[in-house]
C-alpha cells in the first residue's frame, strides 16, 4: 500500500520560513485549501500557513490506490519534512483533516505543537455509510456529492449571503477525482481512534458547529472526555451559525481561536 502524495499552498506572506511558528492546515472531503483561505490570511501576520490537499483535490495528485487516515498523517509530516525537515509544528484540521489530526497527534505527537481539530470526530459516521458514498461516486462521479454537500457543508442563509465563495467550493468538489474522493470514503470507513485518544498529549481544542448534522458538538466533546481522562489539555467550543466547514463559515472566530491557543502553546515553552 503505497503512502499518498500530498502537495500544499502557502496562505502566508512569502518569507524565509523560521522566524514564525509554523502552521499546518488541513481540508475537509470534496474541498481544497481555499476552505482556509480567509481564515489564514487573517494569520498571516502570526504564523507561517501551509495548507494541503488531499489526494486528487487541489494541487494533490490523485492516488492510485487505498490509503487509511493513519497514512495521510504519515503523508503531512512527510509534507513537512519536505518543507522545513523535522520541524515541530501547530496543526488544525476540518473533518477528515481534523480526523487526519488526530491520527497525527496519536502517531506524531512528537512532531507536534498544538492540535486543533474542527467539525470532526474519533469517529464519523458509519463505516457502511463511507463505503456505499464510495460506491456511488466511483460510478457517478463526485458531481452527485454536490447538492447534499451543500445542505450539509454550510449553515441555513449561509450560500445565500456568499453565493460566490461557496459556489467556488463547491466546483472542488465537483472537480474532484472521483477515484480519490472515494479512497478517502474508504480511508473514514475504516477510521475509529476512540479508544486511542489518551495517546494525545498536546495542547487540543475541538471545535464545532452548533448546526452541524456530520459531526455535532457532541463528537468533539467525546475528543476532549477522552484525552482529558487520560491527563491531557483539551477543550471544545461550538460556534453558533456554523454547519460543518468552521473556518469558511466564520473564519474570524476560528483564527481568533487559533491565535488564543498557537500564542499560549507558545508562551509555555511549547516552541522550543
Amino acid at each position: 500500500m503505497a503512502r499518498p502524495t500530498l502537495k500544499a499552498v502557502l496562505l502566508s506572506p512569502v518569507r524565509e520560513l523560521g522566524d514564525k511558528p509554523l502552521l499546518v492546515l488541513g481540508p475537509s472531503l470534496g474541498t481544497s485549501t481555499l476552505l482556509w483561505s480567509q481564515a489564514g490570511a487573517l494569520l498571516g501576520d502570526d504564523a507561517d500557513i501551509v495548507a494541503w490537499d488531499l489526494p486528487g483535490h487541489g494541487v494533490s495528485p490523485a492516488a492510485a490506490e487505498t490509503f487509511t487516515v493513519a497514512e495521510l498523517a504519515d503523508a503531512v509530516v512527510e509534507l513537512v519534512d519536505s518543507i522545513a525537515p523535522g520541524a515541530r509544528f501547530h496543526y488544525a484540521g476540518v473533518s477528515l483533516g481534523g480526523a487526519t489530526g488526530l491520527q497525527l497527534g496519536i502517531k506524531h505527537g512528537e512532531r507536534l505543537k498544538s492540535l486543533s481539530v474542527q467539525c470532526t470526530g474519533a469517529k464519523i459516521g458509519t463505516p457502511e455509510g463511507w463505503l456505499e458514498r464510495a460506491v456511488t461516486v466511483r460510478n457517478q462521479g463526485t458531481g452527485v456529492m454536490i447538492e447534499g454537500s451543500a445542505q450539509r457543508w454550510f449553515a441555513p442563509g449561509f450560500m445565500e449571503r456568499e453565493p460566490d465563495r461557496s459556489s467556488h467550493l463547491l466546483h472542488t468538489l465537483r472537480d474532484a477525482d472521483r477515484f480519490s474522493y472515494a479512497f478517502c470514503c474508504e480511508a473514514l470507513a475504516g477510521f475509529d481512534v476512540r479508544d486511542e485518544l489518551g495517546g494525545i498529549r498536546v495542547p487540543t481544542q475541538a471545535l464545532a458547529g452548533a448546526q452541524d448534522t456530520v459531526a455535532p458538538p457532541s463528537l468533539a466533546r467525546e475528543i476532549v472526555d477522552g484525552i482529558t481522562a487520560e491527563g491531557g489539555t483539551a477543550n471544545a467550543a461550538t460556534l453558533d451559525g456554523v454547519a460543518h466547514l468552521a473556518p469558511f463559515e466564520a473564519p474570524g472566530h476560528v483564527a481568533e481561536l487559533l491565535r488564543s491557543l498557537i500564542s499560549w502553546t507558545e508562551s509555555r515553552g511549547a516552541g522550543q
